[in-house]
């Protein structure tokens, strides 16, 4: 009797784990506005600089996916990003697929009291066309670049999504923690 209990004993406390350990594994969305995000892990190769952070639009209907991440030292110190060839350099466009091009002039951005600019491409993956934004925002020398992807057109709309989602607590945390290197 006292066997059948421990069994049960033993069977409770492993579906506790089992299910605790469930939960510890999916990520919590992070909310903002009517936009709900999940932090995915960082798609890219390693290169010359550190990775960056990956957030997933869920229920946005675009598939739109925000790859965001710090380049010190890597900014016109006296200027920052003023024009579309500044952009087309240092977003990681190139990352995702070799081959894009502008779809027209890019536009002054500011992302919380970071100035820069940001451009709209047309971009020929593996997986077929997409649609991107590159985002190039600094801080004295230091730049922070972010690119909004999706199947569909990035309109004004799914960037808004994507600054929203860059202005909001836990991303710019970390954004200024990166940008206030010594």
């Amino acid at each position: 009797m006292m066997r059948a209990a421990a069994v049960r004993t033993l069977a409770a406390g492993g579906a506790l784990l089992a299910a605790w350990a469930t939960a510890a594994a999916e990520p919590a969305l992070l909310r903002v506005g009517q936009a709900a995000w999940a932090e995915k892990a960082w798609p890219f190769p390693r290169d010359g600089w550190p990775p960056g952070r990956a957030f997933a639009c869920e229920g946005c209907g675009d598939d739109l996916v925000v790859y965001v991440r710090p380049k010190l030292g890597f900014c016109n110190c006296a200027t920052g990003v003023t024009d579309d060839a500044e952009v087309d350099g240092v977003t990681d466009l190139d990352l995702i697929a070799p081959t894009f091009r502008p779809a027209g002039p890019g536009a002054p951005i500011r992302i919380g009291a970071l100035p820069g600019r940001a451009r709209r491409y047309v971009m020929e993956t593996p997986d077929g066309p997409r649609s991107a934004v590159g985002v190039a925002v600094s801080q004295r020398c230091d730049v922070v670049v972010a690119v909004a992807l999706s199947r569909r057109p990035v309109g004004d709309d799914a960037l808004g999504l994507a600054v929203a989602l860059l202005e909001s607590e836990a991303p710019m945390g970390w954004i200024r923690q990166a940008l206030d290197h010594p």
